[in-house]
């Protein structure tokens, strides 16, 4: 199964993961994004999601 990763030293917080996937992606207390425990692959297109990210914070596992 596949499942998003997001690099927190990267992420600038900007909410378009969140926005686009509110299922996988939540913004933590750090105001960085962070993958959801119950993330499903088949929830949004993951793969959208990470094309959209502006600083490549997301990838696929």
């Amino acid at each position: 199964m596949v499942k998003p990763k997001v690099d927190v030293g990267l992420c600038i917080g900007c909410g378009t993961c969140v926005s686009m996937c509110e299922t996988c992606f939540e913004l933590g207390d750090d105001m960085k994004s962070h993958v959801k425990k119950d993330c499903s692959a088949n929830c949004c297109n993951l793969q959208e999601v990470v094309e959209s990210c502006p600083v490549a914070a997301i990838t696929l596992e």
